[in-house]
């Protein structure tokens, strides 16, 4: 089982905690990450655009000219799509575009990226993360403590943590978030990931 340290909000080493083998040291599968981090953009893309068809484009209801005689092409409508203001041929309509990913390939891909982070070294366990105001700058010192740098992910136990979710949410390039809301994209995008003990066996218990 990997083995890694544990900290307290002032970056001082505590103890140690195993981690699961089956969620922290997984064979990395990047074919699932890959097809989990595409399901999860896709799903964020609204889908409402949408453009105006002939018969959606007002006006164009008489012939332009007629038919035969005239020595020019013969048109129906100035509203089709070969005229300046006439209707788009083949445009957008609104759609989804959210593909199906199986649960069983979510559980690899987290799996996959959790172990990513114990093999980068950008794994952090914090005994007990809390804080009793709303204060950017506690969050800030927490962070300094544990030399973080850059942007980083901080999971919390399931609970009322708003202080630590205030603090922390006009910090720019860190995030927080409930162990029970956590996904691979998110893992993955955030050099850093500080997770709390208890949110640690909450995963645990969870997946293991």
């Amino acid at each position: 089982m990997p083995t890694v340290n544990v900290y307290n909000m002032e970056g001082k080493e505590v103890g140690t905690v195993e981690l699961s083998e089956k969620i922290f040291a997984a064979e990395i599968n990047n074919a699932a990450v890959h097809s989990v981090v595409r399901a999860y953009l896709l799903a964020q893309r609204q889908g409402t655009q949408s453009t105006l068809t002939r018969s959606e484009v007002s006006g164009g209801g008489k012939k332009p000219w007629r038919q035969k005689g005239t020595g020019r092409a013969r048109q129906g409508s100035t509203r089709s799509p070969q005229w300046t203001h006439g209707g788009i041929a083949l445009g957008p309509k609104p759609r989804t575009y959210r593909v199906s990913i199986n649960k069983k390939l979510k559980r690899v891909a987290l799996f996959s990226a959790l172990t990513s982070k114990v093999v980068s070294n950008e794994l952090i366990v914090v005994d007990n993360i809390a804080l009793d105001s709303y204060k950017t700058k506690n969050a800030v010192a927490f962070l300094k403590a544990l030399n973080v740098e850059g942007k980083a992910m901080i999971v919390l136990p399931e609970g009322d943590n708003k202080f630590v979710v205030g603090s922390a949410a006009n910090i720019p390039g860190v995030i927080t978030a409930p162990v029970n809301t956590i996904n691979v994209y998110d893992i993955l995008n955030y050099d850093k990931f500080i997770i709390a003990k208890d949110a640690l066996a909450k995963l645990e218990e969870v997946y293991a």
